[in-house]
């Protein structure tokens, strides 16, 4: 660390004496509108209540353009995150004291904390990053910012100095994986490296300023289990769900924005051997596969120019040309529905892929609708006798009106009768009512199918046993 202070640091101590004399070459370098404050009085100490005051914002500001006009960035930009963190405390608690700053030791760590996530990190979004039962952190301008925690959305004191401000921080976030967010491409979807998935959609499309939303990488990795004991799936349905993935049953997981279904296509790749190729295509990574064998493929956007473009259809194509034998398509769009059909039906059993959709049923008629909205001009009966032949089961997942996430249904898909494409059931989810706090009763039950259309797969891998014990417990725990 700095036992002593370093050439940076030297150089900084004379900057911030220099800061002093000349403020308003410091404030120049500010992202922040200058503030002057009166030169024979101290800066207006940082508010102690909770949700931070413009006093606390003018003093950042000030402080904040003192460090710019003291600190080389460019030496900083060679330190590693904590020695940096470590520099810019010492030149921010020497401007403080030369600028006769009066704050309390709690509110000058709160302020030394903010400048650093500044300059290092993500600004005020920080705090929020850090907790790990915050699942979106949604940002409304630069001052409303909620967060989802426990299925509800709260309002935080969570706010930016500016637009200019957040903006320059979703510019960060995008720019660290290839991508960029401006008036050319005000639309950006990206993540963070922690595999937290990101959307950016700024002005002119955003009339109230920037909009970001961050889906919240857990760190925890779920399990099926975990499902289990959080009341998602009953223990029988779970165990029928670890035989789908294990006997390379292809998998189309429906449900609505934030129903979990991403975790849930996670908790399924938990049951692929380790022995087996996988290829996963995202528009933006967050697939947390454990198999050692993975090769992870993501989008990209078209450079300034418009050109480079790389498609999802374009990286399902090109999968089958990569010797997978499984394909994990993150979420399914548009045309690369018919491509992951084509794959699923040439000998790549047990690929998986999400959409959204609110019943099985409905998840069907949006595969057909992409699949025509792609220009294929086949027949409508073409396109359903393709979904029948690759689709084996379609998993619902919805969250509920309490925030709680279900799984709906386990719907196996049969074949056709006339131009209907026919399901059946395995487990459904019954709502029987709900508590004195609100939260939704209900149960998962069997609907007492003795063998579904899988049956031949899973005796083949020698879990038919398994498979036939899971569903005739789910049928007496049903019945009673």
């Amino acid at each position: 660390m700095f036992g002593k202070r370093t050439e940076i640091g030297d150089q900084g101590a004379a900057r911030a004496q220099k800061a002093q004399a000349a403020p308003a070459a410091a404030k120049s370098l500010s992202p922040f509108p200058p503030q002057r404050p009166a030169p024979a009085a101290p800066v207006p100490a940082a508010p102690t209540e909770t949700r931070k005051s413009d006093e606390y914002y003018i003093t950042k500001s000030v402080i904040f353009g003192a460090l710019i006009e003291a600190i080389d960035l460019a030496q900083l930009s060679k330190l590693d995150p904590d020695n940096a963190r470590e520099e810019i405390r010492d030149i921010v608690n020497e401007i403080i004291s030369i600028k006769n700053v009066v704050m309390s030791i709690s509110e000058q760590e709160e302020l030394l904390d903010d400048i650093c996530n500044d300059v290092l990190g993500y600004g005020p979004l920080e705090p929020l990053l850090a907790r790990d039962d915050i699942a979106d952190i949604m940002v409304n301008g630069s001052t409303k910012t909620y967060i989802e925690v426990g299925g509800k959305i709260q309002l935080t004191n969570i706010r930016f100095r500016d637009n200019t401000q957040l903006m320059n921080i979703c510019q960060r976030i995008v720019s660290q994986v290839g991508r960029r967010v401006d008036d050319s491409s005000p639309i950006c979807d990206a993540r963070l490296l922690d595999g937290s998935r990101v959307n950016v959609i700024a002005p002119p499309l955003a009339i109230d300023g920037p909009a970001l939303t961050i889906r919240k990488f857990k760190k925890d990795k779920l399990t099926l289990d975990q499902l289990q004991r959080f009341g998602a799936i009953s223990a029988e349905g779970a165990e029928v769900l670890k035989i789908i993935g294990r006997v390379r049953c292809n998998v189309l997981i429906s449900g609505g924005t934030g129903s979990g279904k991403t975790t849930l296509l996670n908790c399924l790749t938990n049951y692929i051997e380790h022995d087996e190729r996988v290829i996963t295509c995202e528009d933006a990574a967050e697939l947390q596969l454990q198999q050692d064998h993975v090769v992870r493929l993501e989008t990209r956007p078209p450079n300034l120019e418009g050109q480079g473009a790389v498609t999802m259809r374009e990286l399902v194509k090109n999968c089958l040309r990569m010797r997978p034998e499984r394909i994990i398509v993150g979420e399914v769009r548009g045309p690369e529905a018919f491509d992951l059909l084509q794959a699923m039906n040439t000998g790549h059993d047990g690929s998986m892929g999400t959409l959204h959709a609110n019943s099985p049923r409905e998840a069907l008629g949006r595969l057909e609708s992409m699949i025509t909205m792609g220009g294929f001009s086949l027949p409508s009966k073409t396109i359903r006798d393709m979904i029948v032949s690759s689709i084996d089961v379609i998993i619902q997942a919805a969250r509920l009106r309490d925030g709680s996430r279900r799984i709906t249904h386990i719907t196996e898909v049969l074949g056709t009768e006339g131009d209907v494409v026919t399901m059946q059931d395995l487990f459904i989810y019954e709502i029987l009512g709900e508590d004195a706090n609100g939260k939704i009763i209900g149960r998962h039950r069997s609907t007492g199918i003795g063998r579904p259309r899988f049956w031949e797969r899973a005796r083949y891998y020698g879990d038919e046993e398994r498979l036939a014990a899971a569903l005739d417990a789910s049928e007496i725990a049903g019945a009673q």
